[in-house]
């Protein structure tokens, strides 16, 4: 075995051609572990509590219907409202604008 170089793992996978997934594949995990969070922590129809769930054949009363909207109408939703939805604004109104 004279002459064979053996490459350390950080040698192998800590290189500038890396990073592209690392990144992605850790906002993937990031996204998925915020939105579980959220499903689980928030969710007016996940219940982990039995006295949370006493109630839930009758899901019209006033306090779970605000409870949907809330929910429905969170932070996000309601700061991207008067946004118009399109990848790059500026560029679709420069290429469909007429001059």
């Amino acid at each position: 075995m004279a002459g064979v170089a053996v490459k350390t793992w950080r040698e192998i996978w800590i290189r500038p051609e890396v990073y592209p997934i690392v990144a992605a594949i850790g906002g993937a995990v990031s996204l998925c572990t915020f939105f579980c969070a959220r499903q689980i922590s928030s969710s007016p129809g996940f219940r982990v509590w039995k006295e949370g769930r006493a109630h839930e054949g009758i899901p019209e009363e006033k306090f779970r219907v605000k409870e949907g909207v809330n929910w429905r109408e969170h932070f996000v939703r309601r700061a991207m409202r008067d946004t118009k939805p399109a990848i790059f604004p500026g560029l679709n109104d420069a290429m469909t604008s007429p001059k």
